[in-house]
């Protein structure tokens, strides 16, 4: 058991008591009331989906939960943290630093891995996080997009049973972390294509319902022209319906989604406290899973 299942905590300011706990299955529908307090689009099966996958903890007062924080170890070396929510009303007492030093106490030893927004990244850069990278978040409705070339030899299929273990290596190669959990996880809930070059998969693309329509990540590819057709892919079939994709900023993919109707709407900055994850340039991460995950 970790410590973080075993730790409750109380704390007393000006405003009143406040209890620090692990998070519940029983959580979920308030940190989902939560989040929509931040304008966040998660649905509450957003969060089961995260939450099957790693613990959390969180901050209640009296009347109820007022902050959250999630995290999610994904090998001996490295673990990403997310879901930071204090209610705007308890927001400027300490909770949500609070919140994050009780997650890292479980967390020593493994490089950790966050996107912050811009008023996140104080916080997160007192706590000894830096930044590494971007993160582009587009999103809209697209009425047509022509399906992108592939060439000789190369195809997109469905994905199969036997490609399970291919395409969890090719996650874990280019994201530089193991997605041995997650993408099993995903896999479960999305629907997916293989980019196959002479029987052999080089690349995919996972789709899923998340917040106001669906979303595209992770996209894996080994470059950018093969990773516009993965995407035009699930363009084409999901015309007509509110998609996201959150891409690196620097991968190369930006003025082609906003070309395409898929507008640029914010920017988060990958943040690190140790080692960032190593690129593979030889299969690389066009976009990523959500900014909680990676």
């Amino acid at each position: 058991m970790n410590n973080i299942e075993r730790r409750d905590e109380a704390t007393r300011d000006g405003h009143g008591q406040l209890n620090y706990r692990p998070m519940t299955a029983a959580d979920l529908p308030d940190a989902y009331r939560l989040s929509q307090e931040v304008n966040w689009p998660h649905r509450l099966d957003d969060w089961r989906f995260v939450d099957a996958l790693g613990p959390g903890v969180v901050a209640e007062d009296e009347n109820g939960l007022v902050g959250t924080a999630m995290y999610w170890k994904h090998d001996r070396h490295f673990a990403s943290l997310g879901m930071v929510i204090v209610a705007p009303s308890h927001q400027g007492r300490g909770i949500g630093k609070k919140l994050m030093t009780m997650v890292l106490d479980e967390l020593d030893g493994r490089n950790v891995v966050l996107h912050a927004t811009s008023s996140g990244q104080p916080l997160y850069a007192s706590l000894g996080f830096a930044r590494f990278g971007a993160i582009d978040q587009h999103q809209g409705i697209v009425t047509d997009l022509p399906i992108i070339s592939l060439a000789p030899g190369e195809r997109l299929r469905p994905i199969g049973a036997s490609d399970r273990m291919t395409l969890t290596n090719l996650a874990s190669k280019a994201s530089g972390m193991s997605r041995a959990i997650v993408l099993p996880a995903l896999l479960d809930v999305a629907d997916g294509i293989v980019l196959d070059r002479d029987g052999e998969a080089i690349g995919f693309a996972l789709i899923r319902r998340f917040g106001r329509g669906y979303a595209i990540g992770p996209v894996v590819a080994p470059d950018v022209g093969r990773a516009q057709s993965l995407i035009a892919h699930w363009i084409s079939i999901r015309t007509r319906k509110f998609l996201r994709i959150d891409v690196p900023a620097d991968c190369g993919l930006t003025a082609w989604l906003e070309e395409h109707g898929l507008k640029r709407v914010d920017t988060v900055v990958a943040m690190a406290r140790g080692t960032p994850p190593a690129r593979d340039p030889a299969s690389q991460v066009f976009a990523i899973i959500n900014q909680a995950l990676g």
